[in-house]
């Protein structure tokens, strides 16, 4: 004896013409309503169905993150936000540094730390060898060079290279120059005859303290206010003025204890 669900009987209507239809009736309404267990070509099941979720556009705010620049920390802002410098690029980038060896130092080893190969070019190895030493765990990060000895490095984006400039006042054109994934970071003393060239040419120059008329110097090269140029001469131990063609920043480099007890306390002659 069979049994017709849903069919009034005495209907005239084949069981299984009504059969069929509600099949077809039951597949359509599984279909809308996400509950068939059946595979789709090429998505698999349908997933489980959830209330969409909504927030007010007052509460948005809320979920921001604090996501900043990419780069090397080298100090502070006077907001005492995290002041960052992307020396890694893919294009050729040049930085001219007026100030002491410790600053020089300090971002040599925070390059290393990002996974930046450093090249020192140095006339004063011993001042270099402690932090070459120390850098990396082990690994050989840093390497020391001769002036004007420094090799080829095979700068890539998986491989991103600083070569720091220690050659005192009047450097040599350096055999390697910037290059894609290549900067070049030059520590100059002092303004000395070849530093308004270089200070032309650069992507970010940093200036320390100098004296009052070398300040008049930089603030008519770098074009800065008057009120700028003036506190190049005041400036505390470990502060450097951080400029680009577009914007300008005195930035406090704060070491951490490995560095204090690796570098020393801040300091703008050595």
């Amino acid at each position: 004896m069979s049994h017709s669900f849903g069919t009034p009987s005495g209907s005239g209507a084949p069981s299984g013409a009504s059969s069929s239809r509600r099949g077809s009736r039951s597949s359509r309404a599984a279909g809308r309503t996400g509950r068939d267990t059946k595979p789709r070509f090429g998505f698999g099941l349908v997933g489980p169905r959830r209330d969409r979720h909504s927030v007010p556009v007052d509460q948005l705010d809320a979920l921001a993150l604090p996501v900043g620049d990419d780069g090397v920390v080298i100090g502070v802002d006077a907001e005492s936000r995290p002041a960052v410098l992307g020396i890694n690029r893919p294009v050729p980038y040049d930085v001219t540094l007026i100030g002491g060896l410790w600053t020089a130092q300090v971002l040599a080893l925070r390059a290393a730390a990002t996974g930046a190969r450093v090249a020192v070019e140095t006339g004063r190895a011993p001042a270099w060898t402690p932090l070459a030493q120390a850098a990396g765990g082990g690994q050989p990060c840093v390497s020391l060079h001769d002036v004007g000895r420094v090799p080829p490095q095979g700068a890539s984006a998986g491989s991103p290279v600083v070569v720091v400039r220690d050659c005192g006042m009047r450097p040599p054109r350096g055999r390697v120059v910037s290059a894609p994934w290549q900067s070049v970071v030059t520590l100059l003393p002092y303004l000395s005859p070849v530093a308004p060239r270089l200070l032309e040419k650069s992507s970010l120059v940093g200036v320390q303290r100098v004296s009052p008329d070398e300040a008049v110097q930089i603030g008519r090269i770098m074009g800065l206010p008057r009120h700028e140029y003036e506190a190049l001469s005041t400036l505390a131990d470990g502060v450097t003025l951080w400029c680009t063609p577009g914007d300008r920043q005195f930035v406090m480099t704060q070491a951490t204890d490995a560095e204090t007890g690796l570098l020393g306390g801040a300091r703008r002659m050595d």
